[in-house]
């Protein structure tokens, strides 16, 4: 059992503010002189980005449906080892989660078998809410509440989520967007009938930089100095609104966290020298989990990062390539650009080596991305479209390749605005994945080499993932030596 003060951060839909609270919690904490851990909710990448901006540690992901509730308190102490207290930022409304119904539950495969591991879902429509995985976590719950168009009617609905479900415990409320110290008075007031503290009260404000656009909010790293500024901002109001010392004291009463930290199993083969991984990084490529270069290197890969807009050489000795994902379609011209690297990119898999790419990986392996020529090593054409595709996949591979084997078991999610049509000459890779739905997605090159997918995966709920691409990197290096 560990011992680390922490709390959750929720609210009773999105758009409530409890990223500004999250982040500028974790701001806050921080300037005091206190290690924090920031972790989200569910597979979103973004938020994430100004979790590490505030705390200065990396990301963290805590989510049931992609890596099984067994791992959520291992994950959690992991990604917390060392720090003093840890911020938990939640998803939509408290108990909003995954409508398994939808998502496949066919074909759960139990730890050891290849698959993904822990104790399949039940069938919960709460499952991986915040409600969830506070639970899982013995977190005390602080609900953010927008009080910019209600007076005492915040009681009822604050009352509501305490007693919606007797499960899950609400211990304190900040309100949001508050107009005056008379309406500051008349909330409090009418909140003191629900017998919950109110730990701040939000002034309503000119509204903090976070700006957004298709997916969400921008990625921090896409604009580092606004973000950095941002982050100040928000830590700044949330320590002259909330009683910092009151929700030190409640994060304090946590219990002990049951369980041991999650460690990536260690792989290596200690007779061939470590394999280079070049994983993609920068503006364009800002989507991942951090737990996926730990696995990687734990397996005996030596990663090295690059960034396609601005680097036109893969790193020395590169074995195999991880393009993950992000937004290269606000950054195809400059993509496009670099013609000397996409050249590289597309020499390296025809020769065979281990390539995997995620979502903007796959535009970037496409012939082009709305009509900008990219790395060609996919015979389709990527464009955007108005259609947002969203949502939770149950997926089985259909073919071998670099990070399964026939028949695997994973999870992962969709995120995307973008299509791909193949190309008139197209030499029909094999699918990837199929899905709950029965659907057929992504591809899969040469003899298994390279796999481009729209599906996202976190690979400490698959780690079978990292053993294999970094065997698969061994062997190329070995043939290229």
């Amino acid at each position: 059992m560990v011992a680390i003060p922490r709390l959750v951060i929720a609210a009773p839909a999105s758009g409530c503010g409890k990223t500004t609270v999250a982040c500028g919690l974790m701001a806050a904490l921080r300037a005091r002189g206190l290690a924090v851990s920031g972790h989200k909710v569910g597979p979103d990448y973004i938020d994430p980005g100004y979790h590490a901006l505030a705390t200065g540690r990396p990301p963290r992901n805590l989510d049931p449906f992609l890596c099984g509730e067994d791992l959520i308190a291992p994950l959690f102490l992991h990604g917390a080892a060392g720090a003093q207290v840890a911020v938990v930022e939640g998803v939509m409304g408290l108990f909003d989660g995954a409508d398994l119904a939808q998502g496949g539950l066919g074909g759960w495969v139990p730890p050891g078998s290849g698959g993904s591991g822990g104790s399949p879902p039940r069938a919960d429509t709460g499952f991986g809410s915040t409600a969830h995985v506070a639970r899982l976590l013995g977190a005390p719950v602080v609900l953010v509440v927008d009080a910019a168009r209600a007076g005492r009617s915040v009681a009822a609905l604050v009352a509501g989520f305490a007693g919606f479900d007797p499960r899950t415990h609400l211990d304190g409320v900040i309100l949001n967007r508050v107009a005056s110290d008379r309406h500051e008075r008349l909330l409090r007031e009418a909140l003191t009938e629900t017998g919950l503290p109110v730990y701040g009260a939000i002034r309503r404000t000119e509204p903090i930089a976070t700006p957004s656009r298709h997916l969400g909010l921008i990625p921090a790293a896409e604009r580092e100095v606004t973000a950095a500024a941002a982050i100040d901002r928000m830590g700044a109001l949330i320590a002259g609104s909330c009683d910092l010392d009151a929700l030190l004291a409640l994060a304090r009463r946590a219990p002990a966290v049951t369980g041991r930290p999650w460690e990536p199993p260690a792989t290596p083969d200690a007779t061939r020298p470590a394999p280079v991984v070049a994983v993609a990084v920068g503006p364009a490529f800002t989507f991942g989990y951090t737990e996926q270069t730990e696995l990687l290197e734990a397996a005996g890969s030596r990663v090295a990062r690059f960034d396609p807009l601005r680097d036109e050489n893969l790193p020395a000795g590169t074995a195999g390539l991880i393009l993950g994902g992000g937004f290269p379609e606000m950054h195809a011209a400059a993509l496009s650009a670099n013609e000397r690297l996409r050249g590289r990119v597309a020499a390296l898999a025809r020769r065979g080596a281990p390539v995997a790419a995620e979502c903007a990986g796959l535009l970037y392996l496409a012939r082009t991305l709305d009509e900008r020529p990219m790395c060609g090593v996919l015979d389709v054409r990527a464009t955007m479209t108005p259609k947002l595709t969203l949502g939770y996949r149950h997926a089985v591979a259909v073919t071998d390749s670099v990070l399964a084997r026939t028949g695997d078991v994973v999870r992962g999610h969709e995120f995307h605005r973008t299509m791909t049509v193949p190309t008139q000459d197209a030499r029909g890779d094999r699918p990837a994945w199929r899905f709950g739905s029965g659907e057929l997605e992504g591809h899969v090159t040469g003899t298994g080499s390279g796999i481009a997918s729209y599906l996202h995966t976190h690979w400490a709920g698959y780690p079978a993932a990292a053993a294999r691409f970094t065997a698969a990197c061994g062997v190329a290096a070995d043939v290229t030596s």
